[in-house]
Order: structure tokens, then sequence, then C-alpha cells
């Protein structure tokens, strides 16, 4: 079994799967992702987030107070209809774009064992099809050690 010393000293990667509620959501993952870092051992690195899908992504957002993510939500639905002249047969386009615009990955440093985020950020995965359930991939990657003289 892998102490926390050897867990620490190499990658780490979980799987998060996320149930959505709605069509559009920015759900807060930032507790989740927490402790994969903790689960990791890591002190010092980086994490990486992917979401694998093409109609939901992740971001850096304020997490504080919760109408940032409703009034993000409110102005992609604006920007983006869901009901318009697309091409795309299945319906979902506007899934496509707002993910399109989002993107499907972040990096955030690791400093003494927690995600090194703004004050007031926090980490969204950013359903755009939903309600479905969506994997969140996290890798955390420690910093190489420090040589020994």
């Amino acid at each position: 079994m892998a102490t926390k010393a050897d867990r620490a000293s190499r990658s780490f990667s979980k799987i998060l799967n996320v149930r959505t509620s709605r069509r559009t959501e920015l759900k807060d993952m930032t507790a989740e992702v927490e402790a994969v870092v903790r689960e990791s051992g890591c002190a010092e690195g980086v994490c990486h987030l992917y979401v694998p899908h093409t109609t939901a992504g992740v971001l850096i957002n304020e997490g504080d107070d919760p109408a940032v993510a409703r009034d993000i939500e409110a102005t992609l639905d604006r920007l983006i209809p869901h009901r318009e002249n697309y091409e795309h047969a299945e319906g979902n386009s506007d899934s496509h774009i707002k993910t399109a615009l989002v993107g499907s990955s972040e990096i955030v440093p690791i400093e003494n064992g927690r995600l090194a985020l703004g004050r007031w950020q926090a980490i969204f995965l950013a359903e755009f099809d939903g309600p479905r359930t969506r994997e969140l991939r996290v890798k955390i990657v420690p910093d190489p050690p420090a040589p020994t003289n």
C-alpha cells in the first residue's frame, strides 16, 4: 500500500463524477478538488483539471457570491441561445459553442498542500447540455524534489 510520502512524490489522478441538475449550470467543485489534492499528499505542484466532454467545460471565477455564477449562466444563454438557426442536427449546438468559449481544462498551482486560488476564486464544472452525469478529471503533478548537494 502506498504511503503518503510515496503518493506525494508521483502524479495522482482521480475522476470526479458530477451530476448536474439543469441544462445550463455552473457547479462549484472547489471542495471536491481540494479533497483530491489532500488525498494526493502533494505539498507543492500543479493541479490539472480536464472535462472530456464537448458540451461541458471547466472554469475558474468568483465563488463567494453565487449570483456571479447565475449571471454567467444567464449571460451565456442570452448571447448563445438554445433555439437558433444552427446547422447541427442534434439540437445542442449552443452547448458546443459555449464549451468552445469556456474551455475544457484549467491548471491551478498547489502551494503548501492547497490549491493556490485567489481569495474569491472557485472551480466550476460548466454544464451546457444537462442535466447529466459528467466527469471532471483531476491530475496532481508534484514539483520535482529539490536537488541535494
